[in-house]
C-alpha cells in the first residue's frame, strides 16, 4: 500500500505546491513500519479530541513528508531530506503531551532521544539506508542541517512547515493562495552569522507570514493549549500508576488505541466532559476543588530574514507583532468544572 493513495486530496495539493516533482525514491522510506505509524498521530497534541478546538486531522506523518519536501525542494539532497523525514519517528501518542508529563513543557524536546535507536531496529530503514549507500547518522539528527533546521527564532524547513499546514489546516487562518505566495517567495540567504537560513525576497510577504505566525504561536500556548495538554498527561500519568498503560506504550499504540483504555478507566468521565467543553475558564486566583493547570509553556516564534536582514530591523509592523507574541500572558489559573478521580 501507498500512504500517499490515500491522503485527503488537500493535503496532496498542498506538498504538490511544496515540491511539483515528487521525489518518488522517498515513497519506500514513507512506507515503512515506523513511519507510517505516524500517520495515527495528530500534531495537535491531543486537542483535536476536545470541543475546545474545531480542528483537522493532519497527521505527524502528513508533517514529516511535507518537511522532507521543503528539504529535497531546496536542496535537492537524499542524507538533508530523509533527516526530515525521520525528525519525527521517536514521536509518541498525543506527540508534546509527553513532554507535559516529563515535565519538560517549557522546552517540549524530551521525546527526541529515540530517533536514532528507532531507525536502528528498523529492518526496513536499514535496508533501505544501505542500499542507497547512507549511514545512519547521516539521517537521524535534522539539527545538523541548517535548511532543515535551526535554533529560533530562524527559518527552518520544519519551522515553516508547521507555520503553514496549520494556517492552512488546523486552524484555517489562511487559504491555499496565501500558502502559495508565502511559498513562492522563500529562498536561501546568508544570515548574520554568515549560516544558510531559509529567508523571504518580499518585505511585505514576510511581514505577512510573521503575522500569522505570531497568533499561531499564541494558540500553541493559549489557556485551552496548555490546560488541554497537561489534562492529557496528567491521565495519562494516573494510568501509568496504576499499571494500565506505560511510556513505552505510546510510542506503540494509536491514539484511538489509548483513547479506549482511558474510556475502561475511572478518567473515563472527565475525558469525556473535557471533550465535550465548550470554553476554558480562568482565574487570576488559584481555583478551588477543580483540576486546573497554571504554569507557562514554550514559546514558539519566528523573525525570519528578508533580503540578508531580520524582518523585525526592517518592518515596525513585524517587530509590533513578535513583541505581542513574546509578551502574550501565561500568568491564569485555566481550569474547567472538573476534578481527577483520586
Amino acid at each position: 500500500m501507498n500512504y500517499l493513495d490515500n491522503v485527503d486530496k488537500k493535503v496532496i495539493e498542498y506538498f504538490n505546491i511544496l515540491e511539483p516533482k515528487f521525489p518518488k525514491w522517498l515513497n519506500e522510506y514513507i512506507n515503512t513500519k515506523e513511519m507510517l505509524k505516524q500517520q495515527y498521530i495528530s500534531v495537535t497534541c491531543g486537542t483535536i479530541y476536545s470541543d475546545l478546538f474545531k480542528n483537522y486531522c493532519y497527521s505527524s506523518l502528513d508533517h514529516s513528508i511535507a518537511v522532507a519536501l521543503i528539504i529535497w525542494h531546496f536542496t535537492n539532497d537524499k542524507k538533508q531530506t530523509l533527516s526530515g523525514l525521520f525528525h519525527d519517528i521517536a514521536t509518541p501518542a498525543f506527540k508534546h503531551c509527553v513532554d507535559f508529563l516529563d515535565g519538560d513543557y517549557m522546552k517540549q524536546e524530551s521525546t527526541e532521544d529515540l530517533t536514532t535507536e528507532i531507525i536502528k531496529k528498523s529492518p526496513e530503514i536499514m535496508n533501505l539506508l544501505k542500499r542507497d549507500n547512507i549511514d545512519i547518522y547521516e539521517v537521524n539528527d535534522y539539527h545538523v542541517y541548517p535548511v532543515a533546521d535551526n535554533d529560533t527564532p530562524q527559518l527552518s524547513a520544519d519551522r515553516l512547515e508547521y507555520s503553514m499546514s496549520n494556517a492552512l489546516f488546523i486552524y484555517r487562518l489562511k487559504n491555499i493562495e496565501d500558502i502559495k505566495e508565502f511559498y513562492n517567495d522563500i529562498e536561501i540567504q546568508h544570515n548574520e552569522k554568515n549560516e544558510i537560513e531559509l529567508g523571504f525576497k518580499t518585505k511585505e510577504i514576510a511581514e505577512k507570514f510573521v503575522d500569522i505566525t505570531s497568533k499561531l504561536s499564541i494558540i500553541y500556548r493559549e489557556d485551552r493549549t496548555r490546560y488541554s495538554m497537561q489534562l492529557i498527561a496528567d491521565i495519562l500519568r494516573g494510568l501509568s500508576k496504576e499499571n494500565k498503560i506505560t511510556k513505552k506504550d505510546l510510542y506503540k499504540l494509536k491514539e484511538s488505541d489509548v483513547i479506549k483504555i482511558i474510556e475502561k478507566s475511572k478518567y473515563k468521565e472527565i475525558f469525556e466532559k473535557w471533550r465535550k467543553a465548550k470554553k476554558a475558564k480562568t482565574s487570576k486566583t488559584e481555583p478551588k476543588d477543580v483540576y486546573y493547570v497554571h504554569h507557562g509553556a514554550k514559546i514558539r516564534y519566528i523573525n525570519p530574514m528578508c533580503k540578508g536582514t531580520r524582518i523585525n530591523e526592517i518592518s515596525k509592523n513585524a517587530k509590533e507583532n513578535i513583541e505581542k507574541n513574546l509578551n502574550y500572558n501565561m500568568d491564569n489559573y485555566v481550569y474547567l468544572n472538573l476534578e481527577l478521580p483520586k
